[in-house]
């Protein structure tokens, strides 16, 4: 009897793999109509903060885009959309992730660029990608199309800006030894930018030690939220000579996000699209209070002491009612558009270049766009839905 038993346990741990494993084999969607494609260049997908790409191990087995609901690079890939995802650096500056993203797409060695490399305090030359480019081709010919999740939308934003107008100072620096990134005149590189949850204006998520938890949970639950928040502060560790300023938790400050804004033009050749999250609702008593149904519970606490916290930042940023309402880490606000660049609200019938066009607002916390964490999120049809409408674009 303990054999059988034992059998039977067995047959049932194979019939669960299987069944995991064919339900995550991407399938045709035939419903898509091609016809009306005017493009289909590459989508580059960037990830966030203590993220991985396909570079990284971990991807082939838990991928970042798609998570436990299936690889979603793959799914749009079996529907003739051409994706790749980036693998950048997972704690630091956004200038590091696009000079990274940069040596990925052309195929060469990582260089961070003689003058900032000697004021960050760290090597100017990183991994090479030789022989190994993310991306077949990459040119104006073959242009890409850029997705960037949280810190990933700061990342495509100034590597575009870096591809457009490039650095003087690291021209300078560098000398006949420049990279082809500081050098510009490649605007026409990029045909869309895609932000998604992106704290584009900064969060206030790193300022929130001494605000209020309106809805303090107690016993476990908070436990497991103080740990998970405290995971979460860990993966901004810092690295031995290595400047602050040379972080993405230094760039998603309120104050350094703004300046970091000022230094990235909104280029008139390229779409711009921004993808906004929430996972809070108005409690009725003055706070954002988070459903806890769309919510991971990595997000929760987070989320409640950001919906109950105005300021003023130390450059003088006034911090109001308008940033309450948030995902569990960005701030709805903050990811709609950069504050001084021109802005609509998505109309697709007229979509225009060089002015962000902000999607409806996504129900749902900071990682559902992706394809959520514990909470599983179905979001395969809404990427093909917005990139057919890329796709679909008359040039």
């Amino acid at each position: 009897m303990k054999k059988l038993i034992l059998r039977i346990i067995y047959l049932i741990l194979v019939l669960s793999i299987v069944t995991i494993f064919i339900e995550r084999i991407p399938t045709k969607d035939e419903s898509i109509d091609h016809t009306k494609w005017k493009t289909n260049y590459t989508y580059v997908f960037v990830h966030g903060l203590s993220g991985w790409g396909s570079y990284d191990t971990i991807n082939k087995f838990v991928p970042y885009w798609g998570m436990f609901g299936g690889d979603l690079i793959k799914y749009l890939n079996k529907q003739d959309f051409n994706c790749a995802a980036a693998s950048v650096s997972p704690t630091h500056s956004a200038w590091d992730r696009a000079c990274e993203l940069y040596a990925q797409l052309t195929g060469t060695k990582v260089d961070y660029g003689e003058a900032h490399s000697k004021e960050m305090g760290h090597e100017r030359y990183g991994e090479d990608y030789t022989g190994r480019a993310l991306i077949q081709s990459f040119s104006e010919e073959d242009k890409i199309n850029l997705i960037g999740h949280s810190f990933g939308g700061a990342t495509i934003r100034l590597f575009t800006e870096l591809m457009a107008n490039g650095c003087e100072e690291e021209v300078k620096a560098s000398g006949d030894n420049v990279s082809p990134l500081f050098t510009g005149g490649k605007a026409n590189w990029v045909y869309s930018i895609t932000t998604l949850a992106a704290p584009t204006n900064g969060t206030t998520a790193y300022y929130t030690d001494n605000a209020v938890d309106p809805e303090p949970t107690t016993g476990v639950s908070k436990k497991i939220e103080d740990k998970l928040v405290d995971a979460l502060g860990k993966a901004t560790t810092e690295d031995e000579g290595r400047s602050e300023k040379d972080y993405a938790s230094y760039d998603m400050l309120i104050d350094n996000a703004l300046e970091l804004n000022k230094n990235i033009e909104t280029l008139e050749n390229v779409y711009y699209f921004s993808i906004p999250c929430c996972s809070t609702k108005d409690s009725g008593k003055g706070y954002q209070s988070v459903n806890n149904e769309i919510t991971d519970i990595m997000f929760r606490l987070p989320g409640r002491l950001m919906g109950n916290f105005t300021f003023t930042t130390d450059g003088g940023y006034v911090v109001d009612e308008k940033w309450l309402p948030n995902d569990g880490l960005v701030n709805t606000y903050s990811a709609r558009a950069p504050f001084d660049a021109p802005q609509k609200d998505l109309d697709k019938k007229n979509i225009e270049k060089g002015i962000w066009q902000i999607f409806p607002t996504f129900s749902g916390d900071h990682m559902s766009i992706t394809g959520g964490l514990m909470k599983t999120v179905d979001v395969k049809d809404y990427y093909v839905d917005f990139m057919c409408m890329i796709n679909e674009i008359e040039e």
